[in-house]
């Protein structure tokens, strides 16, 4: 089953709009000028992480709160879920990867992300009934990351000047796991904002040295799930670093790589 889906297929879902403005105010602004029919909007920062912490900028949500959120915008266990965004699905990529993670069955990234004649009504949502369960998708821990970089295939989502080292907007250290592969997720998606072929992205991500143990991590845990997500059309099973660069830079004996 692909994890993506067009907009012709939606059929009777759950459609969440996962708009998000980094470092900038809420989206629920955009989704109010104009959201696809019947979409309700999922926060980012309130629905899909925890407080920033040590365990970084965009920790995963425990499962009472995840659950609650979900319910709230009527996702329910027994129904399809559709989640989309305005950034070539960075950021509906989190949803996805969380609602799997926490046992959904059923979640789709609409390709292309918001598309179609917009509205600005908004939706009377019925409380869900999904239930969270921990496990559907793989994790990795700092330690398990770093081993990963040595012993498989740890892809670094991140723009390729930050994984070098050369800047740094967010973190207060730059450079990258050492051991780990550059992989800009931006490469994943043309210039249409829709996501590469099956077929490219594996072949991208074979050049790039992925083989049976895969994993990913960025600045924060959001844009490497996008990455997950590429590679879940590619075929390629892979675990996501939660914490990711800002969980490791928290504790300053972990080794950092730059060039």
């Amino acid at each position: 089953m692909s994890p993506l889906i067009t907009l012709d297929d939606l059929g009777d879902a759950t459609l969440l709009d996962v708009r998000y403005r980094l470092g900038g105010p809420p989206a629920l602004g955009l989704y109010r000028e104009g959201h696809i029919p019947g979409a309700v909007f999922c926060d980012l920062d309130a629905d899909l992480a925890a407080p920033p912490g040590p365990d970084g900028r965009h920790p995963l949500p425990d499962a009472a709160t995840f659950q609650a959120a979900m319910r709230r915008l009527g996702v329910s266990n027994g129904r399809r879920v559709v989640v989309y965004d305005g950034q070539g699905n960075l950021f509906a990529a989190r949803a996805w990867w969380t609602l799997r993670y926490y046992g959904h069955q059923d979640v789709r990234v609409l390709d292309g992300g918001l598309q179609g004649p917009l509205t600005k009504d908004e939706p009377e949502v019925v409380e869900g009934d999904f239930t969270a369960r921990p496990g559907g998708m793989p994790i990795l821990t700092a330690d398990e990351a770093a081993a990963l970089a040595v012993d498989g295939t740890l892809f670094d989502a991140r723009a390729g000047e930050r994984y070098r080292g050369e800047v740094e907007p967010i973190d207060p250290v730059a450079g990258h796991v050492p051991g780990a592969v550059s992989a800009p997720t931006t490469e994943n998606v043309g210039p249409d904002g829709r996501f590469l072929s099956s077929r490219a992205l594996r072949e991208r991500f074979t050049a790039l040295g992925a083989g049976d143990r895969v994993g990913a991590y960025c600045g924060s845990g959001v844009t490497a799930a996008h990455e997950v997500l590429a590679l879940a059309v590619a075929g390629i099973h892979a675990a996501l670093y939660v914490g990711s660069w800002s969980n490791w830079v928290s504790d300053p004996t972990r080794p950092v790589a730059t060039g």
